[in-house]
């Protein structure tokens, strides 16, 4: 949690939630007072115009504190950031985790006048290692987050995250390991891996050993981890030994996060996606006959440049037949500067209405898979007071209040609003 003297706010995925993090303790540390740190999102042209309101609502908020922007849109677009009135700093992503930073920011002096920001943008590009960081603290979580990976060497057509990312850089495994043992040590019983290419992770390094690989140094060198997560995978890139991994070790938690984008084959050629349609439906059914319990979410998008129809029609198709459950549906919209932007455009209203058809298609498949668990037992990691989660990524509602971090066996009696209601197993 940061200092009161530093507050931050966050947009997008879970690497800038975990970057956030990494960001307070070094401010911290740096002896920085009085500033709003807003670490922005360039997924969506809406991250990016709500990562500008928010610089403008920090200004208006705190008028006398250090404004510092930075994330995937300041990274791509640093000009337009720059000249939003009050903004005092605009950094980079590979900057905005050096240490010397933010010791940096917070000698300036600010004199309370208005003046030129100080931009601290490098060519992304270029950056070829990623400094290991490792978040002192998580708020009020029991689930740490640890980067294992940043960048992306594909270049999907709809994509501008590669640009505000860079290539993909990979943590070493020793790292990795060492980073998880010390979270264990302060009481973490569940750590996610996150990354930009999280299924990427290794091609940069000595041997160009996988993810599944890393799973299983992982597990066998930490044994007092009760439960790992993964958080989102691209079936493209996995490999047999993941498969093996992720089947024969219930430490491993049954839920996977899978960048399919589409279901349509024409679209996701369009998109220059690795994988076809056959291939998801093949991967989620191969590992629900080796893992029954596993369940898939998946990232879509509604409304891609040449949609038809029929098109739309197997994407939503999709969502029974790898029998999807936690879903993230994107809108598209244009991003400057990639070949998606000059393909004919689907109607916005068309584009509205299929986002909203997956949506309710998704609330579908969620009941279908609520349904399933009552009467089941499931071992839950209690996450707050009053609610805990189990390793199919479903928030429980407590009866009682519990302790955060403990690991309880719940017999699931029913569900409500998109969760479900459990009570502590009686022995």
């Amino acid at each position: 949690m940061a200092p009161e003297n530093i507050r931050t706010e966050t947009l997008g995925c879970r690497l800038n939630a975990y970057e956030s993090s990494v960001m307070e303790d070094l401010a911290e540390e740096a002896g920085l007072e009085n500033a709003v740190v807003i670490n922005t999102c360039a997924v969506t042209k809406e991250a990016v115009r709500k990562s500008r309101q928010m610089v403008r609502k920090a200004q208006s908020r705190w008028p006398d504190a250090k404004i510092i922007v930075t994330g995937c849109a300041a990274q791509i677009e640093p000009q337009s950031f720059k000249n939003i009135e009050g903004v005092d700093w605009v950094v980079g992503n590979d900057s905005k985790l050096e240490a010397h930073l933010w010791k940096k920011i917070a000698d300036a002096k600010n004199d309370g006048c208005r003046h030129q920001p100080h931009i601290l943008v490098d060519d992304i590009m270029q950056v070829a290692q990623i400094t290991p960081h490792l978040a002192k603290s998580f708020g009020v979580r029991a689930v740490a987050y640890l980067q294992i990976q940043n960048g992306c060497d594909h270049r999907c057509t709809f994509c501008i995250i590669p640009y505000g990312r860079g290539n993909s850089r990979s943590v070493p495994a020793g790292v990795i390991v060492s980073q998880i043992r010390d979270l264990v040590k302060v009481g973490y019983n569940e750590v996610v891996l996150t990354g930009v290419d999280l299924t990427s992770w290794g091609g940069d390094l000595a041997g160009k050993p996988g993810l599944g690989n890393l799973l299983a140094r992982i597990l066998k060198l930490v044994p007092e981890l009760p439960r790992l997560r993964i958080s989102s995978v691209d079936p493209a890139e996995i490999d047999q030994e993941f498969v093996e991994v992720v089947v024969e070790n219930e430490r491993v938690m049954p839920h996977l996060h899978l960048s399919l984008q589409a279901g349509d084959n024409m679209i996701l050629k369009r998109m220059k996606r690795r994988h076809s349609r056959e291939d998801a439906i093949k991967f989620c059914n191969h590992l629900k006959s080796l893992r029954p319990e596993l369940t898939f979410g998946a990232d879509l998008i509604a409304g891609f440049p040449t949609e038809t129809d029929e098109m739309f029609r197997n994407t939503l198709d999709i969502l029974d037949e790898c029998e999807l459950t936690w879903l993230h549906i994107f809108p598209y919209s244009p991003r400057e500067g990639t070949p998606a932007a000059r393909m004919p455009q689907v109607n916005g209203e068309t584009i509205k209405n299929r986002a909203y058809q997956l949506r309710e298609a998704a609330k579908r498949r969620v009941k279908i898979h609520l349904k399933e668990q009552v009467g089941q037992i499931q071992s839950t990691l209690i996450e707050s007071p009053m609610t805990g989660r189990t390793g199919q990524y479903t928030v429980v509602n407590l009866p009682a209040r519990e302790e955060p971090g403990k690991i309880i066996p719940m017999t699931i009696t029913g569900f409500q609003d998109g969760s479900l209601l459990g009570h502590p197993q009686t022995i």
